[in-house]
């Protein structure tokens, strides 16, 4: 690279640097709109839950048909993810973020008219495509717009809105149960009504800039001193009041890059394992626990859903309390204390099982829950904050595939694994995902809490 591209580089990672520590009033806001989106993907994932056993009278599918029904937005949300991450460091985060809300609300309202479950099934899949691409630049949103140490713990909030759709989705149908809607009924309204919150979260996003950062890095430096003008009130001096011609980043290069520095490499690996270790344990006994209760004779399908939601009310405490603590202990505790929580819980809740002291069962799925709810808040803040802004969407959609390809897999796969080995075996067998996020957290990962991702260097 020539001395001038030198300057030029040194330049945009002095103006990176100085946003990463720079507060913005607005960057709340902007990350409570991003964590928002999440809202729409919980409700999604948990309503399918509760009306799977509707679906299953109304249309008689196969066991197959009806898993992949299940499944099928975490099966699209794997693509979505992947080409997400790609296009928002390639296009921008804003046209990615407002396209997934318009796509989502389009094919979320389709759902509700479904004829059949082979095309109830294909939307599923299509549906998870915008919402894996969401995420992906929901986060790098995150990381651009809140400063160092606050960011962190916004990131790490997603868990609690999490459980804020989940408690909304077995609230909506307790009631419809309730008020007496037919079945034939009650599963449309739910699926069709994802497209509200789609629809709302579009409509406040609509006028939002894009990233500062994103435009530094591509040499839009008039619409970036514009942007930062407004958001931070710091038109960055240190920057030209013009553009350049930026050479293009090669995104197929991101995971070489990260591994020329030892803590972002480290800090991104942990995430990929932990993302899958904890979309394991919970697409597998979290997911099903109100199968897991009627089947177990716990109580009626409404006498399920509520105490699900008795459960639930317990994780978004979880989830908030989680990152309130995150600055006194930071990330590696916090993972290490969750998923011990949550293998201490899955043990128990397999003894339960054997011995047949079911009453038990919704007392363990709750502890299992506040554990779960500490160990997946950071798998997606972790690497998506310690890789460098020009792949940060790319690494947010690359840690993602590792939450939605396990959880389509078991999701889809386990029924079929329950009902081979029991209940009692099945609990047990899902212990080994949180034993193995418990290890890469002792072993693997470095405390990450308040790292800078990109240093100013000397021009």
């Amino acid at each position: 690279m020539d001395r001038s591209g030198q300057l030029d580089e040194s330049i945009r990672n002095q103006a990176i640097s100085y946003l990463i520590d720079k507060f913005s009033s607005s960057g709340t806001k902007i990350g409570w709109l991003m964590i928002a989106s999440i809202f729409v993907e919980s409700w999604d994932l948990y309503s399918i839950s509760f009306i799977l056993i509707f679906l299953s009278k109304i249309f008689h599918p196969s066991a197959l048909l009806l898993g992949l029904t299940a499944a099928g937005t975490q099966g699209g949300a794997v693509i979505g993810a992947l080409l997400g991450g790609w296009l928002a460091d390639r296009i921008g985060r804003r046209k990615i973020f407002l396209s997934t809300m318009v796509i989502f609300m389009v094919v979320g309202l389709a759902q509700a008219f479904s004829p059949n479950m082979i095309v109830l099934a294909a939307l599923r899949l299509i549906l998870g495509v915008p919402l894996g691409m969401d995420v992906a630049s929901g986060y790098t949103y995150i990381m651009e717009y809140m400063q160092k140490g606050k960011r962190e713990v916004m990131g790490n909030r997603w868990q609690f809105m999490f459980a804020v759709g989940e408690i909304s989705a077995i609230a909506a149908v307790a009631i419809l149960l309730y008020a007496g809607v037919s079945p034939h009924i009650l599963w449309r309204i739910v699926l069709g009504a994802s497209a509200i919150p789609a629809l709302v979260i579009f409509v406040l996003r609509y006028n939002l800039p894009e990233t500062a950062i994103w435009l530094i890095e591509k040499g839009r430096y008039v619409e970036a001193k514009k942007v930062t003008k407004e958001m931070y009130g710091d038109s960055l001096s240190m920057l030209p009041d013009r553009d350049e011609a930026v050479e293009k980043v090669k995104l197929s290069r991101f995971l070489s890059e990260i591994r020329k520095d030892r803590i972002k490499w480290r800090s991104s690996v942990y995430g990929w394992i932990a993302c899958f270790a904890q979309s394991s344990e919970f697409s597998t006994f979290a997911f099903y626990i109100p199968v897991l209760f009627v089947l177990l004779g716990v109580s009626s399908i409404i006498g399920t859903d509520l105490i699900t939601l008795g459960i639930y009310f317990v994780a978004m405490i979880s989830g908030l309390v989680g990152p309130a603590i995150l600055p006194k202990i930071g990330q590696r505790r916090l993972s290490i204390y969750g998923f011990g929580i949550v293998l201490i819980a899955l043990i128990i809740a397999a003894i339960a099982i054997f011995t047949h002291l079911l009453i038990i069962l919704p007392f363990v799925a709750a502890l299992m829950l506040w554990g779960h709810y500490w160990d997946a808040e950071n798998v997606m803040t972790i690497p998506s904050m310690v890789a460098p802004p020009k792949y940060k969407a790319t690494s947010s959609g690359f840690a993602y595939v590792f939450v939605k390809l396990p959880a389509f897999l078991s999701i889809f796969l386990f029924p079929a694994f329950f009902d081979a080995i029991g209940k009692g075996p099945a609990t047990l067998f899902t212990a080994i995902f949180p034993l193995i996020g418990l290890l890469s957290a002792i072993l693997i990962l470095p405390e990450v809490y308040g790292y800078k991702e990109v240093q100013a260097t000397p021009s």
